[in-house]
């Protein structure tokens, strides 16, 4: 099974990319790390905390060999010494211990590491069953396996009611590939596969952890068997410095008052445990900072490392900005936004220069003449309520013989930014649009995703298209690509949609359905609409029985107080046949397209693969599945889909296990890329699995997708409308690998987003109550997924108002015995046995550290009341 791999050729080595190469701020003298150095010159060199990198010459030699290897680094968010990166054959990943090992990169940077020798490679102990020795992942399941076109746009966009529905940002109307990230991340990340663990430490992902307990060996490992033994290895060079080198965090005195550093220089201290401690000169800080500290002990900071050296534990840093109290939204949302290098600033106005300057806009006469005129069609959006970036229109016209002409309008943004211009600069340098909860981050200026670009009812829009003879089971009789003029003659919504779908014979009622322009009838859209969903139907059926594969996660959608923002309410969003139909003709246009720019140019084409999952966590969730006695297929992503829908019933329990095995199944899933046709030999390795498709592409959103408005240009260059595109094949690559960072950077940020808005709901509205199910069980605590809210959260005994507990295997089943502490003296303990698949009652509630909440078991047998609670324990600090 193909690798988890992240670039598709070796990187030129050079100065890594990403971060300047300042000795320090201005002005700030010498690093702390300087000083000491300095002090000691005389008395011979101070001993580096971490290694000097190794020469670019030597990495890429040992690349070459193979007796270096690369990947991204992931660093575990509860267990920060750990770190990990994929192995190149897609076995268990390779450990890296401890922030010594990880030689200042940071999450998601490209590494090169060295394999340490064996006898300091890491133990796992057999009882582990693997499930702790995988690195933490975040939502890496591609769009492609989940949900589609979910509603989008911001709290601005319903001025006109006292309370808006904002129903899940994430990705736009990601329409073509069934989008949608993985929501259950939330504030929590993906939490590992656990079966069963039984020695003391492990069990607890929040829990402090000695060193014993990451257990690197000093015995004889002749002696172990080799499943035993996980690949050990330190970080000898940064390929690329991906992450931002950007934090929020807190300000802190040092603690030695009466040091040199302390005159110099404050502590920072990152919310996000994975980066580290920084050194930030007072000069920086608040003025009244030294003399006040506690004033700023809830004040948000963001800080940049600018150095960091060899011989300090600490890095050097500048501070960026003061952003506000934490806890509150628009504070934590900007420093989101810039930890994860999210260019949120206005268009500068070279960039608006680049727009049309006579407004309003008018099509140019001489377009009519180079494209095909539409404007007397049937054509219609139909998106999100809120939505107000329109890409994509769909017409359908029934033909003599009983076939129609289905057509899917796009956008045509590519006539809009000039191939080289300021504007084209900043479209790929962002690369995506980012859909937070509250409100949008353009690729764009606005004045083109949400008027000259957008696919606005009742106004001459410029298209590209791509219109179909199809029979009514979905057969295609033949194929047109071309660009077009549409008019739009409504702006349909999900439920409109689905009114009409769900009324096939009935009329809707004018005051129920959005303004239709004269030419056409409320009862020709409604057609239109029901002739759809027919053929989708067929397309749908015919994709499942092919192969494909669909991992429906819950959905968070949040009602926002109009005044304040604040989330009032949230509810699991539904998936619909309205989002079905939109969702069958966006694949059925990226496919065609793909198939199109790949035939004229197989050395150009700019391709969307997904590659097989890993095989390593594949084999664990088989291996699960197999403890558990469920009888799963993973010979393919048919087989897998079979699997799934055909093993559970409809009762409230299947369901839930449903989703249980669906989060699960998620995490052996690797990341959909961008890539450039000519620098992949093997077309085996073009395909995408989860649509189990040869090719596939990206054409449907080029307002809020630069990769699309690249594939538009290649389309245009393969009807001969404009030349072949003067890009190499390692320079489209390079512009491939950056969408695909900022795309991931951008999934990030949106589960990044929902997650505060529900902490900040937990806060607010807590505490709030729901059925889980218990995905893992450990020796002192269990996961459970939150069915109400789709979160994921583990539950610790010590957090219980227990007498005992007590963890055991019944055959290859892990069980947690509690015995409830008696609320009255006179009753019996109460015994609760938690098992994997258990249906149990939780609680969410806020804690005092601000965004944060914790799940609590509900005693068996009450309703609403808790009882006395213990404190939980948790890893408060990061390792110095």
């Amino acid at each position: 099974m193909s690798q988890p791999d992240h670039r598709m050729n070796l990187r030129s080595l050079e100065t890594p990319t990403g971060v300047s190469a300042v000795a320090g701020p201005h002005d700030i003298g010498a690093s702390p790390g300087d000083k000491k150095s300095k002090s000691k010159s005389m008395r011979g060199k101070k001993k580096s905390m971490f290694e000097t990198y190794m020469s670019k010459e030597d990495v890429s030699e040992g690349l070459k060999r193979g007796t270096l290897i690369q990947g991204i680094l992931r660093i575990n968010p509860k267990k920060f010494h750990e770190a990990f990166i994929p192995s190149p054959d897609g076995d268990r990943d390779i450990f890296i211990d401890g922030v010594v090992a990880r030689n200042r990169a940071l999450n998601g940077d490209l590494v090169v590491v060295k394999l340490l020798p064996e006898e300091q490679w890491k133990v796992v102990k057999p009882e582990n069953n693997d499930k702790e020795t995988e690195g933490t992942y975040e939502s890496d399941l591609p769009e492609e396996l989940c949900g589609h076109h979910l509603p989008q746009q911001s709290l601005k966009s319903c001025n006109d009611s006292p309370d808006v529905i904002i129903e899940a940002q994430f990705d736009g109307s990601d329409s073509e590939d069934g989008h949608g990230i993985i929501q259950n991340v939330l504030v929590d990340g993906v939490k590992k596969l656990s079966v069963c663990v039984s020695e003391k430490g492990k069990e607890d992902g929040d829990a402090p952890v000695t060193k014993d307990e990451t257990t690197c060996i000093s015995q004889d490992t002749r002696a172990l068997p080799e499943k035993s033994l996980q690949r050990s290895a330190k970080v000898v060079y940064i390929l690329e410095k991906k992450h931002s080198r950007a934090a929020t965090g807190f300000l802190k005195l040092l603690a030695d008052k009466n040091s040199e550093l302390f005159r110099k220089y404050a502590l920072f201290s990152p919310s996000d445990h994975r980066v580290p401690r920084i050194y930030v000169p007072l000069k920086d800080c608040p003025h009244d900072f030294v003399a006040r500290p506690k004033d700023y002990a809830n004040t948000l900071f963001i800080c940049r490392i600018v150095d960091w050296k060899e011989d300090c534990n600490f890095a050097l840093g500048q501070l960026a900005k003061s952003l506000g109290q934490a806890g509150e939204i628009e504070p934590e949302t900007e420093g989101i936004l810039t930890e994860y290098g999210v260019d949120f600033s206005d268009f500068s106005s070279e960039v608006l220069e680049c727009l049309p300057q006579g407004l309003p806009w008018t099509i140019p006469p001489e377009e009519f003449s180079k494209r095909r005129d539409l404007r007397k069609d049937c054509i219609f959006t139909i998106d999100p309520s809120t939505a107000r970036d329109l890409d994509d229109a769909l017409s359908c016209k029934p033909l003599a013989d009983g076939s129609f002409e289905v057509g899917v309008h796009i956008a045509d943004v590519s006539y809009f930014v000039p191939e080289g211009s300021d504007l084209d600069k900043v479209a790929a340098e962002r690369a995506t649009s980012v859909y937070l909860v509250q409100k949008v981050v353009p690729m764009l200026p606005r004045l083109l995703c949400e008027e000259l670009c957008s696919l606005n009812p009742m106004s001459d829009k410029l298209t590209f298209s791509v219109i179909w003879t199809l029979t009514p089971a979905g057969k295609i009789l033949d194929e047109w690509f071309g660009r077009t003029i549409i008019r739009s003659c409504t702006k349909l919504s999900y439920e409109h949609a689905q009114s009409m779908i769900e009324s096939p014979t009935e009329k809707i009622p004018v005051t129920e359905l959005p303004p239709i322009s004269p030419e056409h009838s409320s009862k020709e859209v409604h057609q239109a609409v029901l002739n759809l969903h027919g053929i989708a139907k067929r397309l749908r059926q015919q994709r499942f029985e092919d192969g494909a594969l669909r991992l429906d996660q819950l959905k968070l959608a949040f009602t926002l107080d109009h005044e304040t923002g604040l989330p009032q309410g949230c509810h699991i969003y539904e998936y619909r046949d309205s989002n079905k139909l939109v969702e069958e003709f966006m694949l059925l246009a990226n496919m065609a397209v793909a198939h199109k720019i790949h035939r004229a140019f197989p050395e150009q084409a700019l391709l969307r693969r997904h590659p097989p999952p890993q095989t390593r966590m594949l084999n664990d969730l088989m291996e699960f599945c197999d403890q558990m006695g469920l009888p799963m297929d993973f010979s393919s992503a048919g087989a897998l889909n079979k699997s799934l829908t055909q093993t559970f019933g409809d009762d409230k329990h299947s369901l839930a296990r449903k989703e249980v095995l669906i989060n699960m199944c998620s995490r052996p899933m690797q990341m959909a890329l961008y890539f450039c046709s000519g620098l992949l030999q093997d077309p085996a390795q073009f395909r995408h699995y989860a649509l189990n498709v040869p090719l596939y592409t990206h054409f449907t959103s080029p307002i809020r997708r630069f990769a699309d408005v690249l594939v538009h240009r290649l389309l245009a260059a393969a009807l001969g409308y404009r030349e072949q595109l003067d890009l190499a094949p390692d320079t489209l690559q390079k512009q491939a690998d950056h969408c695909n960072d900022r795309r991931m950077a951008s999934k990030r940020v949106q589960e990044l987003s929902t997650g505060l808005f529900f902490a900040v709901l937990v806060k607010e509205s807590g505490p709030l109550e729901s059925e889980a199910m218990v995905m893992g069980v450990l020796n002192q605590a269990f996961d459970v997924l939150v069915l109400r809210y789709g979160v994921q959260k583990r539950i610790y005994c010590n957090a219980l108002a227990l007498r005992s507990h007590h963890f055991q295997k019944v055959g290859k089943k892990p069980e947690l015995t509690l015995v409830w502490e008696p609320e009255d003296t006179e009753q019996e303990p109460t015994r609760q046995v938690i098992t994997i698949f258990s249906l149990v009652e939780v609680v969410l509630r806020a804690e005092a550290t601000a965004l944060k909440y914790s799940a609590i078991l509900k005693r068996p047998g009450t309703l609403g009341h808790l009882g006395p609670e213990k404190e939980e324990e948790c890893d408060s600090e990061p390792e110095d």
